[in-house]
């Protein structure tokens, strides 16, 4: 599994495709589409109030959602200092968005440390800094982040380390990177990848 693990409904690993999932606000708890869909059709079929598949909270409106989340914040909870950091950021105001990931980041997140890599590679409050969004980028990347894996590929083939680029493209590959999986595949026609690490890394990608 990536860094976002496995439903803990069904216990299947998440996709990296965040429209295929829902952060559940009341637990924080990241639960794939299908289950939140089969539980909302139950409940909706036997007339049954609202609830949060995982811990049955009752279903929170959008007035409670950031109140809720802040709740969440407050107990220590990584992804909802995420989510509410991404709010702050949204709307500009990028030194709460950092305090935010900051913490989530100490946390061990590696979300947030992801995060971190757009704030210093955009320039978002802080100076454009490709040390730390480095640093960031390794962190998320030993977390499981896929994308921070393959960004780091990326920085690596830019630098002329055309090996350690594609061991990060293989890794990131195998937990479901398009991204990752289309740059194995052009330094494949170009013959930098051997054709059993490339089918090794397309059957994981596949299976992710």
């Amino acid at each position: 599994s990536s860094h976002l693990g496995d439903c803990p409904i069904c216990c299947l690993p998440l996709s990296l495709d965040i429209q295929k999932s829902t952060l559940m606000p009341c637990c924080s708890n990241i639960i794939c589409n299908g289950c939140d869909y089969a539980n909302l059709i139950r409940e909706l079929k036997g007339s049954l109030e609202l609830k949060c598949a995982f811990c049955r909270h009752p279903r929170i409106s959008d007035e409670e959602l950031e109140l809720n989340l802040m709740k969440r914040v407050e107990a220590n909870d990584s992804a909802a200092m995420c989510q509410i950091g991404g709010y702050r950021r949204n709307e500009g105001d990028y030194v709460t968005a950092f305090q935010h990931y900051s913490k989530a980041a100490e946390l061990g997140d590696a979300h947030a440390h992801y995060l971190f890599t757009q704030m210093y590679y955009n320039g978002e409050g802080v100076k454009k800094d490709e040390k730390k969004e480095v640093y960031h980028l390794e962190h998320a990347a030993i977390g499981g982040h896929p994308t921070a894996r393959h960004n780091l590929g990326c920085i690596e083939g830019g630098n002329g380390r055309t090996d350690r680029a594609v061991k990060h493209w293989i890794m990131a590959s195998k937990l479901g990177e398009d991204a990752a999986l289309s740059s194995l595949r052009s330094f494949y026609s170009k013959g930098f990848v051997g054709k059993e690490d490339f089918a090794s890394a397309l059957r994981g990608h596949q299976a992710a």
